[in-house]
């Protein structure tokens, strides 16, 4: 058997000619070329007329037994009507920016999907930042044409990626479960840009919009898609009157304290946890507490039932209840004479109808926080990206539901 025919046998592509094969600097350089002879436009992939020979260049390839491959070929440039003087197609790299071929950059992204960066530039012998390009290029070939087709019920959150304050805000489809929109920053702005991206059509297609209470985006959406409706995660609202709680405890222990009375601030000591846990997780000693709060500190004890009654109404199913009972605790939480209910108290009456439309939808933000916290794992695996299109294409790679597998091949003879 000849050597350029074993040769293009475990190269395993189509249409490719394997005309010889040298070593330079320790690697393999297989001399290939495309096995048609009129070329083809890198661009609109229509057979056009020569324009020019290129010098020759080459592109990095699966390792043969931990030994380099390098392809080399002299591209030839065509004159597209369409798409101007560019140079050729070629069937072993569909980028013709790229040096390296279509099966490294599947492998490389495979792997990226499971460990770090930096063992991958390892592995492949790439630099870090080579990772990150191709793992661009990758998601761009593979994702659907148009991810944000058909969206209907949509969530958004913001991801820190680095210190002082660099965040990117992500859209996640509650329907398919998956991110489909990153971009860095995490203002009005930055959502209104992935509304104008979406289009008028698109626009018209969000029903539900599932969000924490960040005043920017309740903007950008009351804007853009205005007949949209707005959905608080039920797990922020329930934050806010868990955050009053826990703030009315603090301000109890230093009133006491400032009265000189070191035996009932003592008995605030190791309560936290016990006023923020669900009363089905107390331990016996956690009960005992709240049991003997209700005699010593009636003012927190009455901040606990707030926050208990407050949770049980979010448990019901019939929206005009729940709107109903809502109307009452916030009278309760206004008259409590706890400041920081007081404060809740006005937060809550102010959204009221985007809280309750969670009873009418059930829809939270579980799957988008689910998803945040996926892409939290990629910037710790990575030690942190110095760009956010670096971190953007590596959640769109991890978490936009790319099936990527390992690059096989098989042999005949």
């Amino acid at each position: 058997m000849r050597v350029t025919s074993l040769l293009k046998s475990l190269l395993g592509m189509k249409q490719v000619v394997v005309d010889g094969v040298v070593a330079d600097d320790g690697a393999m350089v297989i001399a290939i070329r495309p096995s048609w002879r009129r070329p083809r436009c890198s661009g609109c992939g229509h057979r056009r007329s020569g324009y020019d020979q290129q010098p020759e260049r080459r592109w990095r390839h699966l390792d043969f037994g931990g030994v380099r491959v390098l392809l080399q070929c002299g591209l030839r440039r065509v004159a597209c009507r369409r798409c101007g003087i560019v140079v050729e197609a070629v069937p072993w790299s569909p980028d013709p920016e790229s040096r390296f071929t279509e099966d490294f950059e599947n492998q490389v992204a495979y792997m990226a999907q499971r460990c770090d960066k930096t063992s991958i530039g390892y592995t492949f012998r790439i630099a870090w930042a080579t990772v990150g390009r191709i793992v661009e290029r990758v998601v761009k070939r593979k994702r659907p044409e148009d991810p944000l087709a058909d969206l209907e019920y949509i969530g958004v959150d913001e991801l820190s990626y680095r210190k002082h304050h660099r965040y990117v805000t992500l859209v996640t489809d509650h329907r398919e479960e998956r991110i489909v929109w990153g971009k860095e920053g995490k203002s009005a702005a930055t959502l209104l840009a992935f509304f104008e991206e979406l289009g008028a059509e698109g626009r018209k297609k969000i029903k539900v919009v599932t969000m924490d209470m960040g005043a920017g985006y309740i903007n950008a959406v009351r804007e853009a898609v205005p007949h949209a409706q707005i959905i608080f995660d039920r797990f922020h609202v329930q934050q806010l009157v868990s955050n009053a709680l826990d703030q009315t405890r603090r301000e109890q222990w230093q009133r006491l304290r400032a009265l000189d009375d070191p035996e009932a601030a003592k008995s605030l000591k190791h309560t936290r946890w016990a006023l923020l846990k669900n009363p089905w997780n107390l331990t016996d000693k956690e009960e005992t507490k709240l049991s003997t709060l209700q005699q010593t500190n009636a003012r927190l004890y009455r901040a606990y039932l707030l926050k208990e009654s407050f949770a049980a109404i979010l448990d019901r199913r019939q929206p005009n209840v729940v709107r109903r009972e809502l109307k009452a605790w916030l009278a309760w939480a206004s008259r409590s004479r706890l400041a920081a209910f007081v404060r809740t108290a006005r937060t809550i009456r102010r959204h009221l109808d985007d809280i309750v439309a969670y009873i009418r939808w059930r829809l939270t933000n579980g799957i988008v926080e689910g998803l945040n916290n996926k892409a939290r794992l990629i910037t710790r695996r990575a030690y942190g990206f110095h760009s956010a299109a670096a971190v953007i294409a590596m959640i769109m790679l991890c978490c936009t539901g790319l099936w990527l597998q390992p690059v096989t091949k098989t042999i005949s003879f």
